[in-house]
């Protein structure tokens, strides 16, 4: 996998300076770990969805597309991230519009998105661009966690830090996003309505 990483890192620079060939190259490398990351968000969401995980990858480098020379990419790392967060905000998205189309949307059996959970996916995605800023690191620990599915020793081997210090990364950034949400989105949502 390191040198997967390596590889990544290296096409991703080549893209930023503009080599002929380098978006292609780079869509060989990663399209296999996107397909898996879509694989395990979409199983997270609810049966009969009506995106496919190779829909859900293609949407996200269609939308990166346009970025890919703009950004100056630190590492793989830097690229998966932002690749989970435009695979949360498509679903999100969709879910969004399946609603407003009056579909009722199950995320599991049982569990439908209401307004109020679409709303809480946009208040995660909004608590977690706000810890980013203090908190780079925790911030792609809690992406790899939970939307690419990846292992605490996966992270640890992609971010070059040790199985421990992701575990506390994760335990600490789990507790502030959770005090973020609870304490700032109910206000800002009553403020909002009033």
């Amino acid at each position: 996998m390191q040198d997967d990483i390596h590889s990544v890192t290296r096409c991703l620079r080549k893209v930023h300076e503009g080599e002929s060939g380098a978006e292609d190259r780079l869509l060989e490398l990663v399209y296999a770990q996107l397909r898996r990351m879509a694989g395990v968000r979409m199983r997270k969401e609810r049966p009969n969805h009506t995106l496919q995980p190779t829909e859900l990858v293609n949407e996200v480098y269609l939308r990166l597309l346009g970025a890919l020379r703009s950004i100056e990419w630190q590492n793989s790392a830097h690229f998966y991230a932002l690749c989970a967060l435009t695979m949360s905000r498509i679903l999100a998205d969709h879910a969004r519009k399946r609603i407003k189309e009056g579909v009722k949307v199950e995320l599991l059996p049982g569990l439908s998105l209401t307004e109020e959970r679409s709303h809480w996916l946009m208040d995660f995605e909004e608590s977690l661009e706000k810890l980013e800023r203090f908190d780079k690191r925790g911030a792609d620990v809690v992406r790899m966690s939970y939307f690419m599915g990846l292992s605490q020793s996966e992270i640890a081997e992609t971010l070059d830090v040790t199985v421990r210090t992701v575990r506390r990364d994760l335990a600490s950034c789990e507790a502030w996003l959770r005090s973020d949400m609870s304490s700032s989105r109910p206000a800002n949502r009553k403020e909002a309505s009033a």
